[in-house]
């Protein structure tokens, strides 16, 4: 299993990283002082960092510098926007640097992105009887493998990064496509419509009136 510290001090920010992160199949500890954060580290095994810069007692600069030897990986999510701050986090050693407000859809990307990029993934992702394999990209139903196309498999890692979450039309779009969307749904529907088909997932991917999708895991 995956854990993931928040150290955040804005308590509606910390809750919903927390509750978006542990849909997503993450185990998250939240603390608000970077004190608080440099004590935890010393007690339990962390696979990344979500780390405010704007904190009580030591800020996120600070306690990147004492984080850095530990070789954690770590996102800076915070309110300072500008060049030389996000420099100053990408040289002190943080894997990546996001500006609030963010879209949490991004924020599940870039957070699947540094874990396997630093090989902190266990390599499987399972809901009911369907497992992903990541690393071989082979994606099986109760044992037997389900042959996916490129747009199929892509779409489908969007919905498990973003568990119980409704996903926006455009937004499935941009994020599979790699395009901006023009307005035209059939696309999206044809592709989730034979995900669905094909997983045996009818009732697990629903259709959100007047916004697109959401794949429903309440296992």
């Amino acid at each position: 299993m995956i854990r993931i510290l928040i150290v955040e001090d804005e308590k509606p920010i910390a809750d919903l990283l927390d509750m978006s992160l542990t849909a997503a199949g993450y185990t998250c500890d939240c603390l608000m002082s970077g004190t608080a954060a440099a004590d935890a580290v010393g007690e339990k095994r962390y696979d990344l960092i979500l780390l405010d810069v704007m904190l009580p007692g030591i800020d996120g600069f600070e306690l990147m510098e004492y984080l850095a030897p530990l070789g954690i990986p770590v996102i800076f999510i915070t309110a300072r926007s500008a060049v030389k701050d996000k420099i100053r986090g990408l040289k002190l050693g943080a894997d990546d640097y996001i500006v609030k407000p963010f879209e949490i859809a991004e924020l599940l990307a870039r957070v699947e992105t540094v874990l396997r990029r630093c090989r902190r993934t266990d390599g499987t992702i399972t809901v009911g009887d369907v497992t992903v394999d990541t690393q071989s990209r082979v994606v099986t139903k109760a044992g037997e493998v389900v042959p996916l196309t490129a747009k199929e498999y892509a779409l489908l890692l969007l919905f498990l990064q973003n568990r119980n979450i409704a996903l926006f039309r455009e937004t499935i779009y941009e994020r599979v496509w790699e395009n901006d969307y023009m307005g035209d749904s059939r696309t999206v529907d044809l592709h989730v419509q034979r995900l669905r088909k094909k997983l045996g997932w009818q009732e697990r991917i629903t259709a959100v009136y007047k916004v697109g999708y959401r794949l429903e895991v309440r296992e």
